[in-house]
């Protein structure tokens, strides 16, 4: 399918899918809606509650559609800031290549002292965890969304798959329930989707979901517990 580099509306930019109309990222801004979803109301909304394990060392998060490595850049630099040592998880089945990479203006818009970091994200082997930092910790897995299998690993799930209209197998109670079994007790996952369907793929499986306020061009997003 032809691929190709767009700016979105916050200045950063992402790959469009012009066979699906599709893209990686929000066209209403990037980094903002990363930001807002993934960073806002996943790492630090868990990183703040009050009924968050004392005794935790570490935040373990399971990133479905690593994509771009946006989400990974930035839980990076925010878990630079909250002193957090963090274990990273990302699932891609289709990496993106060097090419495009190249294209992209992250570090550029976020934080330019961080570059090298994210280099070495995209750099890094597939399949075996590098260490960015002392305490942060990445592994890359390509593997389809199906045949991802871990019980009681991750505190947060970053949940940003394709939309439900290029790809509603991805948005099923059949997924779900893989997302609820990898998820610890208290665990959360967020996404930026908002749809009935999905909402109630995630309840049906055990999850409780509460809407929350989407990132600019979405009215609403979800977050779901695993109590």
């Amino acid at each position: 399918m032809k691929r190709k580099i767009i700016t979105t509306s916050d200045g950063s930019k992402t790959i469009q899918i012009e066979d699906w109309n599709e893209q990686y990222h929000s066209i209403h801004g990037a980094i903002q809606e990363a930001n807002h979803v993934f960073i806002k109301h996943g790492l630090l909304f868990f990183n703040s509650r009050e009924n968050r394990d004392s005794g935790a060392s570490e935040i373990s998060i399971l990133e479905m559609g690593f994509g771009t490595g946006l989400n990974t850049f930035l839980t990076y630099i925010e878990a630079e800031k909250l002193s957090s040592s963090v274990n990273y998880v990302g699932v891609e089945a289709y990496p993106v290549n060097e090419e495009e990479i190249a294209q992209l203006n992250y570090p550029e818009l976020v934080s330019s002292a961080h570059a090298e970091v994210y280099t070495k994200l995209h750099a890094s082997p597939w399949e075996v965890p590098v260490s960015l930092y002392s305490n942060f910790s990445v592994e890359k897995l390509q593997i389809k969304f199906e045949d991802v299998n871990f019980s009681n690993q991750f505190n947060i799930i970053y949940f940003d798959a394709f939309g439900a209209r290029v790809q509603p197998e991805l948005w099923t109670e059949v997924i779900f329930s893989k997302m609820y079994k990898a998820l610890k007790v208290n665990g959360i996952l967020v996404t930026y989707s908002a749809k009935g369907s999905v909402r109630r793929a995630m309840q049906s499986v055990g999850f409780t979901v509460e809407r929350l306020p989407g990132p600019p061009g979405k009215r609403e997003m979800l977050r779901a517990l695993k109590k």
